[in-house]
């Protein structure tokens, strides 16, 4: 039960908290699949961000505002999905980091 609330905290700290309590649950947690959701939800902040950002930087030369829009759903749609699939007790990866770790 507190592998499930735990993951749930995780998917929905992109909202308010992105990388502290991904870090916060990765230290205290002793679940390995909470250290891994926690993880996975890191990096998924930290690439995302990078990609907004690039996609941003060429929205300049109108060539990335298709890729910045797309970047941006996919930013706030995925930790719902997280939360979802957490609260039904479902095993679910990041889209592009989930296979990393």
């Amino acid at each position: 039960m507190e592998s499930k609330w735990s993951k749930i905290i995780i998917h929905a700290s992109a909202f308010f908290a992105p990388f502290l309590v991904p870090i916060l649950f990765f230290l205290i947690s002793s679940e390995e699949d909470v250290k891994r959701t926690a993880i996975q939800a890191l990096l998924f902040q930290i690439v995302f961000g990078i990609l907004i950002a690039i996609a941003g930087f060429f929205t300049i030369l109108l060539i990335g505002l298709p890729f910045l829009l797309l970047f941006l759903v996919i930013f706030w749609i995925a930790p719902i999905i997280g939360i979802v699939n957490a609260l039904s007790d479902k095993h679910w990866n990041y889209p592009i980091v989930g296979r990393w770790v």
